[in-house]
């Protein structure tokens, strides 16, 4: 069986417990990781075929549309990056996986906004942060993400966010949203394999629908290959 090659992004010199349970996941489903950290030359994109857009750091107020906030840690290398990264992927339709961090990338990239602090954004009291599912969502009818689910209608997820998608970009469709009506999963309309979730699948192997998405976004890039 082929074992395609998966450029997972993340930060410089950290980020390594995301990095490691990414690649683990991607292992399970038979692809291999290149970790992509800036600084990058474009050559370190040559021979991937796939793209995995991990979590971390907020995304810029220049690139997102969100209001700017000085608590917040952005690491604009990596935004720049993914930016270059998703330029060149997209035209040549190769899959895509965005996850929580990743999937607003996705969006901005296709000219979305993001709103800069979901408490404010939708009067929560507070904002779990957990890495254990303890959120459900609902998965939007039709969608490619339903699909892959087996059409299951909601799914258990972790949420570990601040950041949300606001504006939908070009081309872009919301797959899963919240009780709260918070955008928690987008996709591109038809063509390739490219799906942006809220949560980290990584930090739930032990669960089928978060396994699932790891084989399906394998499985297209092992077509690619």
């Amino acid at each position: 069986m082929i074992s395609p090659l998966i450029g997972v992004t993340g930060p410089a010199g950290r980020g390594w417990a995301l990095w490691t349970a990414a690649a683990l996941s991607l292992w399970l489903q038979g692809a291999r990781a290149r970790r992509v950290t800036p600084p990058f030359t474009p050559g370190e994109l040559d021979g991937l075929d796939g793209l995995l857009i991990g979590g971390g750091d907020d995304i810029g107020a220049e690139f997102s549309g969100a209001e700017l906030r000085p608590d917040v840690r952005i690491d604009p290398a990596r935004d720049a990056l993914e930016l270059a990264a998703l330029e060149r992927f997209w035209p040549e339709g190769k899959p895509v996986l965005g996850i929580c961090r990743g999937a607003q990338m996705l969006n901005v990239f296709r000219g979305g906004t993001l709103h800069s602090d979901v408490r404010v954004a939708y009067d929560l009291r507070r904002q779990p942060r957990t890495p254990l599912p303890l959120k459900t969502v609902s998965v939007a009818q039709g969608s490619r993400l339903a699909a892959i689910l087996n059409g299951d209608a909601t799914i258990k997820v972790n949420s570990l966010h601040m950041q949300s998608v606001d504006r939908l970009g070009e081309g872009m469709r919301v797959a899963a949203r919240d009780r709260h009506g918070m955008v928690q999963a987008v996709e591109a309309e038809g063509g390739p394999f490219r799906v942006g979730v809220q949560w980290h699948p990584e930090l739930l192997p032990y669960r089928r629908p978060h396994r699932r998405l790891f084989r399906a976004f394998v499985e297209a890039a092992r077509a690619v290959r």
